[in-house]
């Protein structure tokens, strides 16, 4: 049995923290960087780490990968948490993404490229708030991601607003194409319904 000290076993080996290369980590390194925490990211060379997800984030979640993988036409699939690298230096995770079926390798596949994702969705949270409203966009529509949408928690009611995007190809930017209350209606990437205040609803 380990002794035990205020801080915990006295014989349990120290967390040695990865100590990036000089020019930093590429996409590649973060299938082989031993014991990083689940759903780290890369952001320009640089490891980011997720805090503790909340309630809500879990739940909007959950709402939106039940109904985008209800209503994704046969040539689609979704998934959740999954990574996509944009480039050497930068294979972020959006909370949830829509990609082509064909972009498939196997069970074992930990990353889609952008050209394989329809959709990309960031659900802010507290610690993501700047990446999730700028950086990530902007490197989602630098890869030539045709659609994302940002999903923030409404003050009054609790329930998601939706910021629906679309990539205009010869600014490889982001417009902004509607704000969703309570319910999102859209036309692209294909036909898509979602009743917002859905979120808590235990029948989800």
């Amino acid at each position: 049995m380990s002794a035990a000290s205020d801080d915990g076993p006295v014989d349990e080996p120290a967390y040695r923290w990865p100590v990036p290369p000089p020019e930093g980590w590429t996409a590649d390194d973060l299938d082989r960087i031993p014991g990083l925490p689940p759903h780290t990211e890369l952001i320009d060379g640089s490891l980011v780490f997720m805090s503790p997800q909340t309630r809500f984030h879990s739940r909007t979640m959950r709402l939106l990968d039940n109904v985008l993988l209800e209503q994704a036409p046969e040539h689609l699939d979704v998934d959740r948490e999954m990574t996509v690298k944009l480039d050497p230096k930068n294979r972020p995770e959006p909370d949830i993404v829509v990609y082509t079926v064909d972009a498939i390798t196997g069970p074992d596949q930990t990353w889609y490229r952008p050209e394989d994702i329809v959709l990309a969705v960031e659900v802010v949270s507290a610690d993501s708030r700047e990446r999730d409203r700028d950086v990530k966009p902007r490197k989602y529509a630098a890869a030539g991601v045709p659609h994302f949408w940002r999903v923030e928690q409404d003050d009054d009611k609790g329930f998601p607003v939706v910021y629906v995007y679309e990539l205009d190809p010869a600014t490889q930017a982001y417009g902004l194409t509607g704000i969703f209350h309570e319910r999102l209606k859209v036309s692209v990437p294909f036909d898509i319904e979602i009743d917002l205040t859905a979120v808590d609803r235990r029948s989800r």
